[in-house]
């Protein structure tokens, strides 16, 4: 008597998540706090990691009930070259970013430039620089506050 065998879903599910853990990078990305250590990118991974385990144990140790043993190693190394991708582009590939040595430093005067604004107006530093500092004064600014943003999100 033959018994149906089940789908292996967690070895499904856990590559699901080896793919939400690689391609939701550029949406962590946008948050200060998975910036500059994507650790929700790695918790996907290592939950995908438990259940691909699941999976491949269940494959292997009870063929008879579920299916996955030829898929299961498949996903296990489709998902092996995933993380290994991944993690090559973060801890390598994004840190060869080169030195800012051409940048201004803190208190350094800013060399003139124009750039668009949020609404695509041409700003200048001396236009800034010239235009009172808020609405209800007369003063014009001391100031201007530059903030750079170096990286690939």
């Amino acid at each position: 008597m033959s018994t149906k065998k089940s789908w292996n879903w967690s070895l499904w599910i856990g590559f699901l998540f080896v793919l939400a853990g690689f391609l939701s990078y550029t949406f962590f990305a946008q948050f200060p706090a998975t910036r500059d250590f994507p650790w929700v990118n790695f918790l996907l991974f290592g939950l995908s990691g438990i259940l691909l385990l699941a999976g491949l144990v269940r494959a292997f140790g009870k063929p008879q009930l579920y299916h996955g043993k030829i898929f299961g190693p498949i996903l296990a190394v489709l998902s092996v070259l995933v993380f290994s991708s991944f993690s090559y582009l973060i801890f390598y590939e994004l840190r060869q970013v080169p030195a800012s040595t051409g940048a201004p430093r803190v208190g350094q005067k800013a060399p003139e430039f124009t750039l668009p604004d949020q609404n695509d107006k041409q700003a200048s530093l001396a236009d800034l620089l010239a235009s009172p500092a808020s609405s209800a004064s007369a003063a014009t600014a001391n100031g201007v506050l530059l903030i750079f943003y170096r990286g690939f999100w």
